[in-house]
């Protein structure tokens, strides 16, 4: 018979590893909304705020929604190699700061990175390793309808954001999980991502990120 206290010895020694999760998915879909229930509710994650060189709209708070910078301070960041991945989206600079996510991985926290699916695409060839959550709309139609609702795009904007998620919903089998995201019903989206955190954590064989 094995000693009680040698069994406490061997399992108390077995600990999650940090994860980093990319969420992302087609624009409209409610990447944001989703991430603002988080904060809301205080989930310990550590949330990285990207960088982009576009214009802060109204409803916008910088360093929340987005990291607002310059095209110059952009580009210096870039050429230091400060950015995990970056990205020219609709004439606009995106960027995921290096740093922040080496600090939380660091500390044994878990990271969830925004971004949209081209730079999903481009991360996961240097982190294969992170979990890559893909949020859907329950159909174009809807997705389309939260577009031209937010009225944050003209005409042309927004024909070009529409024919962009048509080919983004095709790249969703190259992600490890999908999430719908219904309309009004923030919650079960969030739920579902816990549970794939929770499932991640449960893993026999635990995701080792390497930057």
């Amino acid at each position: 018979m094995i000693p009680t206290n040698k069994i406490q010895e061997d399992t108390s020694e077995y600990t999650s590893a940090p994860l980093v999760i990319i969420m992302s998915g087609p624009s409209g879909v409610g990447k944001d909304a989703i991430l603002s229930r988080m904060k809301e509710r205080r989930y310990p994650f550590f949330f990285v705020t990207t960088m982009t060189t576009r214009q802060r709209r109204e409803t916008e708070i910088d360093q929340v929604d987005y990291h607002f910078v310059s095209v110059q301070d952009f580009q210096a960041l870039l050429n230091s190699k400060g950015l995990l991945e970056s990205a020219n989206v609709y004439g606009n600079w995106y960027g995921v700061p290096k740093k922040p996510i080496e600090e939380a991985i660091a500390k044994g926290q878990d990271t969830i990175i925004k971004v949209d699916v081209q730079g999903a695409a481009n991360i996961k060839r240097i982190l294969p390793e992170a979990v890559y959550i893909f949020i859907n709309a329950p159909s174009l139609g809807e997705l389309c309808n939260r577009l031209i609702s937010r009225c944050t795009e003209n005409a042309a904007d927004l024909s070009l954001r529409i024919k962009t998620a048509q080919s983004e919903l095709a790249k969703m089998a190259d992600f490890d999980y999908v999430v719908m995201n219904p309309p009004g019903d923030i919650e079960s989206a969030v739920k579902d991502i816990l549970a794939i955190v929770k499932a991640e954590k449960c893993r026999v064989k635990q995701r080792q990120i390497n930057l």
